[in-house]
């Protein structure tokens, strides 16, 4: 039929004229033939065999019925059958050679290129808003959010309009899925944590003292980082032993964020903290090996097929070119997105990618707070300074309240900030560029101590208050340490120190004598947020002993018993000045208040709610460890001096953008 055409023609008579009848052309050739034929060819797509499975079975359907159905009854009988079955087989090859050419040229010239489309999640607050994820195949999105009472794990399929929150994932932080996406693995109460979506509530993989990410490789390893300081740990995804997969190098602070490659054996992860050279992304292997250096950045990074690492630097999302065989990072970056949110000194990725051609990404700053002054009902009196964009924390208030020491990360570099609440002022204290954070002030206000990473490990230093001689050493050792309170009598200072095989202790260091430091509480468990009595006499802290964090009180420095003041969660025990009250943040983020007397022994009174809190670090974000602090302190007059999250925390939805790679393809 096609005899003499140009190949133009052919193209333009297979892809626009109406077929002629199977008969015609192949006289032999069974009525059925001619349908699957026409079928073959339909102009809509719609009306076309949908599979090269489906179109098979037809074929195979007509040969097997043979002449009862397959052939005209006005075939001569003498046609034997062997005749009419090598008829059909050349007529069906001639219609498949047919329907692929005209299939092949069909789509070739119509299909359009993938349409990049993007829509907002709008979640409910949150205190961690950088904390989501998308399943493996793009359809689902697991995200922290507030819930009731806590702060919780949520799932919106992304065709559907409504998220749900999980229960039994109260305090999550951080999700990852499982590689079939039928899990989701979660950092909560000091626990490695999953859940499987069809069969309900969470088991508990791991101890951590403070999660920072983890990632779930296709044979059910799971690495992750289960402390703020030192390298990442392994574990099998049902539980058993944890081993170290990674360990510090020199002038490194922490290792977090992991994410696994595609060959299930190497993977990316962030150092962070330590030397500000070191900071950056970085390439390991379970198979052992020193981790190297892939780039200098912000912010962790995350795999996207088919060979590209995306990372945030000052709010703007791109790709590298990275080589999956050499492990190397080649080219310019390529841009993705502008105001993409940024989580300081964390490290987290605002981000998340699927191998689907999905991107999930957020904007806003985790580091968004403002110091501000409030009564015992919740009122809001005053603002201690403007908002503030260097993610100020772990708020001291001098005994005579007159000034308050800070940590702030300006430019990368943390250090310790003081303000003056008299004369509204703010000044730089520590200069050096490791990490200078978590201030103490002595009782008669004329020193600070304060934890530094310049060692390569965090020790304790010592500097007069008003500045006028440097700081000097006062505790050195191999194991990290950060000042936790100084008692009202100058004589100890307590501390809490991160051991691998205890998690987080309380000791003291006597200022006085041979200066030899001892335990206080140490336990398998965490035990950390440890505050002095105003007499000095007594110790109150929060431990996860129980499997959540709950406040407790013991004499200091002891022998004695201990008892349990809060009774649903706590964390962030501060005193009231004259000793007669205690207060601490529940899981919900209230402001909470306890009665106490110190008659023949300890004892408290009913708990009652002060007033709810929108903390930097609420109760229900799962802080704990070392490095965990009050984002509160109470003044002498019983105003409450809180570090909240500035502005509102809805406001920032959660971008997802389909078919975000076809801007790589440009």
């Amino acid at each position: 039929a096609f005899e003499g055409k140009s190949h133009a023609s052919l193209i333009g008579a297979i892809m626009h004229a109406e077929p002629a009848p199977l008969p015609s052309l192949v006289p032999l050739a069974p009525p059925l033939l001619d349908r699957i034929v026409r079928k073959c060819l339909a102009k809509d797509p719609d009306d076309r065999w949908q599979s090269a499975r489906d179109l098979l079975e037809a074929l195979n359907w007509i040969s097997d019925t043979g002449t009862h159905a397959a052939m005209p009854e006005s075939t001569p009988a003498r046609q034997s059958r062997a005749a009419r079955i090598w008829m059909l087989i050349a007529a069906a090859s001639v219609v498949l050679a047919m329907a692929a050419v005209a299939t092949s040229l069909y789509l070739s010239r119509t299909a359009p290129d993938p349409r990049v489309t993007r829509l907002d999640v709008v979640t409910p607050p949150s205190n961690d808003p950088f904390s989501f994820a998308l399943s493996p195949d793009g359809r689902q999105l697991a995200f922290v959010a507030n819930a009731e009472s806590s702060q919780r794990l949520w799932i919106r399929p992304l065709d559907q309009v409504t998220a749900r929150p999980l229960n039994g994932t109260d305090g999550a932080q951080y999700p990852f899925w499982a590689p079939d996406g039928r899990a989701i693995g979660f950092f909560a109460d000091g626990k490695l944590k999953r859940v499987d979506l069809a069969a309900g509530g969470p088991q508990v993989i791991a101890g951590t003292s403070i999660g920072r990410g983890a990632s779930w490789s296709p044979d059910g390893t799971i690495v992750f980082a289960n402390a703020a300081t030192g390298g990442l740990m392994r574990v099998a995804a049902a539980g058993g032993p944890v081993t170290a997969v990674t360990r510090l190098a020199a002038g490194q602070g922490s290792h977090r964020f992991p994410v696994f490659l595609p060959d299930g054996r190497h993977f990316l992860f962030f150092v962070a903290l330590g030397q500000p050279d070191t900071r950056g992304v970085y390439v390991a292997s379970l198979d052992g090996g020193e981790p190297r250096r892939l780039l200098a950045a912000d912010t962790a990074a995350l795999y996207a097929a088919p060979g590209y690492l995306l990372v945030v630097s000052q709010g703007v999302l791109s790709a590298h070119r990275f080589d999956l065989d050499r492990l190397t990072v080649a080219g310019e970056p390529i841009p993705l997105a502008q105001g993409v949110g940024a989580s300081g000194l964390i490290g987290q990725q605002p981000f998340s990618v699927s191998g689907a051609g999905v991107l999930a990404y957020r904007g806003g700053s985790s580091g968004r707070r403002q110091l501000i002054w409030l009564d015992r009902a919740g009122k809001t009196l005053s603002a201690l300074a403007p908002p503030d964009d260097a993610a100020p924390a772990d708020p001291e208030l001098a005994r005579d309240d007159s000034r308050v020491a800070v940590t702030r990360t300006l430019q990368g570099n943390v250090d310790v900030w003081l303000h003056d609440t008299k004369r509204a002022t703010t000044t730089r204290f520590t200069f050096d560029p490791n990490i200078d954070g978590f201030p103490i002030w002595s009782p008669d206000g004329t020193r600070i101590v304060f934890t530094s990473s310049r060692n390569g490990h965090f020790d304790l230093f010592s500097r007069p208050a008003d500045g006028s001689a440097d700081e000097q050493p006062l505790l050195v050792s191999s194991v990290d340490k950060s000042p936790e309170d100084w008692s009202p009598d100058g004589r100890f200072l307590l501390f809490a120190v991160q051991d691998p095989k205890t998690a987080s202790d309380l000791w003291a260091l006597p200022l006085a004598g041979d200066r030899k430091p001892f335990p206080v509480v140490q336990t398998p468990f965490d035990e950390t947020h440890g505050q002095f009595s105003p007499d000095a006499r007594w110790l109150a802290y929060s431990s996860n002993e129980t499997g959540r964090y709950e406040i407790y009180v013991r004499p200091f420095p002891g022998p004695g018993g201990k008892w349990q003041v809060s009774t649903s969660g706590g964390i962030y025990p501060r005193w009231r000045r004259d000793g007669k009250e205690l207060f601490y943040i529940a899981p919900d983020n209230r402001m909470m208040a306890v009665p106490v007397q110190f008659a023949a022994s300890f004892s408290a009174g009913t708990t009652s709610v002060l007033f709810p809190t929108q903390l930097a670090t609420g109760g229900n974000v799962g802080i704990a460890g070392f490095t965990a602090r009050a984002e509160y302190a109470v003044a002498a007059d019983g105003r409450f001096l809180l570090n909240v999250i500035a502005g509102d925390t809805a406001a920032w939805p959660i971008t997802i953008v389909q078919n975000w790679d076809a801007a790589l393809k440009k």
